[in-house]
């Protein structure tokens, strides 16, 4: 039944034509379409996954891709759409030996198309293998003036390859890696990874499926050249030569899309294997004066691995050892007894693909020797080397050093370094923008009364509201450390959102107080010198620089600026905010 609809499509030629625009995310144009092709409404057939399952199913291929082709260029021909047509076709049908090499530019000749118009977008629906051919079919498409596209970048079968054999002019992204963008990492991690490589291969770079404006800015800014997707436009068969105004205001808009930032320990997934250590084992079938020997020999070997047919069965402990021989007749009585007399039987072993933060807490609930012994690491359950507690850490602290700069732990919030990065792409765009410096007021006498655990729950409520009425894809909030944050407001309403912040934030944190404290507007203690003083609720200081291009020449100046402002702010009694203004200072409570 299907293959007589398919028949039946084939011979009267009901096949639809659709266009989706591809723009110059720099420009603000289009600069072509990618072509598209739908079956009739009501048919089974009428994706286009269904069409070229059973045209493959009946080898129809060939007829079928011809025969899209042939419409989706004659439509591209009679609309007279500007720019260059994506012309869908499978890398397959290229290799095959009856596939028709030159029928597509004698037809485009008969249309009145120049051939550097259309670009031949490789769609992969199956493994490409030979490569060789492949490349000759391509050189050949090439030779008769054609442009070379890859589609689906990271979700076919062998993309990457193709990407390296044909050195195409034109690289689509695959809208796996696209959507989301704006709240994934890893996403544009590799993103950006793709378009270094571009940049390299002398390739253009086409975002497909971009379905919002924070992706479209964001994509922008790591430098793609043309997009494609639903925010757009949806493909249709009489589609717009113009981009829609809201997408051409976005793009032509003064600013830079807010990265998404890692938490804490995330930008290094580190495990057990930084840790190995190559050990020299013991079998058990070796004596204890063997082990022995094996200490004398090496002062700096501290432990011993037990290990049988490459499973580790025990540990043996420096210390413990020498201890037994150095005792009257020991030596006589055990050193040729097998060496699993003195073992640890149950050493802490742990596989080498264990993160150190999960071992770490292993660590802490093992019994307190593990951490003086060591442990064993194994793959897939052989031994292969130890590590030691001394060595874990020492890493752990480094990774704390280290994640703290990137994001704060306490609220996860991004660190200095991600701050001063976003402060010089802000810079390097020449955008406008207020920097604004926020900093907690007699915190620190509430830490002292009510403890470090509740002044934690302070800071913690404080980057909640910063966040709260901040606009995500516009305004970037950092925790500096400690009660201080900056705020990188892109907002035209920032002055309003800083207004909210002091408001929720003055009825949220009197919750933190106890009810004497609160009826009372604060609490006595002793300061230093052991007086009895009187300290006010927290109140929160804003302090806020307005930046224009060229008024800046590095991050450090605006936060020194910043911090100027928010020192301005703490002189006002309350929860308050200070605009540096560029015409002179303005004092606002």
């Amino acid at each position: 039944m299907l293959l007589s609809r398919l028949n039946e499509i084939l011979s009267q030629r009901q096949l639809t034509a659709l266009f989706q625009p591809i723009i110059d995310m720099r420009r603000g144009i289009i600069v072509g379409y990618e072509g598209l092709i739908r079956g009739p409404s009501d048919s089974p057939l009428h994706s286009p996954m269904n069409l070229f399952k059973v045209a493959r199913a009946n080898n129809l291929s060939v007829e079928v891709e011809h025969m899209c082709r042939r419409i989706v260029l004659e439509r591209f021909a009679e609309l007279g759409l500007p720019g260059k047509l994506f012309l869908n076709v499978s890398p397959e049908m290229l290799l095959l030996p009856q596939a028709r090499h030159g029928e597509t530019l004698s037809y485009i000749d008969e249309l009145g198309i120049n051939p550097d118009k259309v670009i031949i977008e490789l769609t992969e629906n199956q493994p490409t293998y030979d490569y060789d051919l492949l490349r000759e079919a391509v050189m050949h498409y090439r030779g008769m003036g054609f442009e070379i596209a890859i589609d689906d970048l990271g979700e076919g079968f062998s993309s990457l390859r193709l990407w390296s054999e044909l050195r195409p002019e034109y690289v689509k992204i695959d809208m796996h890696f696209v959507q989301g963008i704006n709240q994934d990492p890893v996403k544009l991690q590799f993103v950006r990874s793709i378009q270094e490589i571009a940049q390299e291969s002398g390739s253009i770079t086409i975002a497909e499926g971009i379905e919002t404006q924070a992706e479209l800015l964001l994509l922008r800014d790591l430098g793609i050249a043309y997009g494609q997707g639903y925010h757009i436009a949806r493909p249709n068969p009489h589609p717009g030569m113009d981009i829609p105004n809201e997408v051409a205001s976005a793009l032509h808009r003064n600013g830079v899309a807010v990265y998404p930032h890692k938490g804490a320990f995330g930008y290094n997934v580190v495990t057990a294997m930084k840790l190995l250590r190559l050990v020299p084992i013991a079998t058990p079938a070796m004596t204890n004066t063997e082990v022995y020997d094996m200490f004398i020999g090496a002062p700096d070997l501290q432990t011993v691995p037990v290990v049988q047919d490459g499973i580790p069965v025990g540990l043996i402990i420096r210390a413990n050892l020498i201890d037994r021989f150095a005792r009257l007749f020991s030596r006589d009585v055990y050193g040729k007894k097998p060496c699993t007399t003195f073992m640890d039987p149950h050493p802490l072993i742990i596989d080498r693909d264990t993160s150190l933060q999960e071992l770490s807490r292993m660590m802490v609930e093992a019994d307190h020797h593990h951490l003086s012994n060591g442990f064993i690491i194994t793959g897939e359950g052989r031994y292969i080397g130890m590590g030691t507690g001394q060595d874990l850490m020492r890493e752990i602290t480094q990774m704390q050093i280290n994640a703290a700069r990137y994001a704060n732990p306490l609220t996860l919030l991004p660190g200095n370094v991600p701050i001063n990065e976003h402060i010089d792409r802000l810079l390097q765009s020449g955008a406008r923008f207020h920097a604004c410096y926020a900093d907690l007021d007699h915190f620190k006498p509430f830490n002292d009364v009510y403890g470090y655990r509740k002044g934690d729950d302070v800071i913690q409520l404080t980057g909640r509201i910063l966040a709260e009425h901040c606009d995500p894809n516009r305004d970037f909030i950092g925790h500096i450390g400690g009660d201080d944050f900056i705020i990188l407001f892109q907002s035209e309403d920032w002055e309003e959102r800083c207004r909210r912040m002091l408001s929720c934030f003055s009825a949220a944190v009197i919750e933190h107080y106890s009810r004497t404290d609160r009826e009372n507007g604060g609490y006595i203690s002793e300061d230093r010198r052991g007086r009895k003083v009187f300290h006010p609720l927290i109140s929160l200081s804003l302090g806020a620089v307005k930046v224009e291009p060229g008024n800046f020449l590095s991050h450090h100046r605006i936060a020194a600026a910043a911090a100027d402002a928010k020192k301005q702010a703490k002189k006002i009694p309350g929860n308050s905010l200070f605009i540096e203004r560029r015409q002179g200072l303005a004092l606002e409570a």
